[in-house]
């Protein structure tokens, strides 16, 4: 069975909105906060998981991470407030 990957967004110490994608959320969070994530929270630690969303394929994923990255910090908290209302899936 291929495993479901997810694309997230958490929101850092320093407040910014870092987007990735990953196959195991609870691991991959606690990576960052700890410094062992991307190099961009080593310097700026995670401080809580604001979206995430389940897609079907990593490939999919990808997309979705390319797309989030593209959006001003306005519409991320969009995107976010959104999913708090509505639930999100790819």
């Amino acid at each position: 069975m291929i495993a479901a990957y997810y694309v997230y967004i958490i929101e850092c110490a320093n407040r910014a909105l870092y987007t990735g994608i990953t196959n195991n959320l609870e691991r991959r969070f606690k990576e960052h906060q700890a410094g062992r994530g991307a190099r961009y929270t080593r310097a700026n630690p995670a401080t809580r998981l604001v979206y995430k969303k389940k897609c079907g394929s990593k490939s999919r994923a990808l997309k979705r991470e390319a797309a989030i990255k593209k959006l001003t910090r306005a519409n991320k908290l969009a995107l976010i407030n959104s999913a708090v209302l509505h639930g999100s899936h790819c």
